[in-house]
């Protein structure tokens, strides 16, 4: 099981990563600066707060799991 902490990091670095590939993508679809900006930004948050619930309910289902 990950602490919270690695879960937080985890979701910090993954979302960092989204942002960048989204910022990059709405700016060649919409050649604009400030619109790509608005959109990664939109997408970075919800993205982190679905991320980081979807892991905590994920951490609490058994199936799958290799027993020591």
């Amino acid at each position: 099981m990950e602490t919270k902490k690695r879960l937080l990091l985890k979701s910090l670095t993954w979302q960092a990563t989204g942002f960048f590939a989204m910022g990059m993508i709405s700016y060649v679809v919409s050649g604009s600066f400030t619109a790509s900006l608005s959109i990664a930004a939109g997408g970075m948050a919800s993205g982190f707060v679905f991320f980081f619930v979807h892991e905590l309910i994920w951490a609490k289902v058994a199936w799958g799991r290799a027993r020591p």
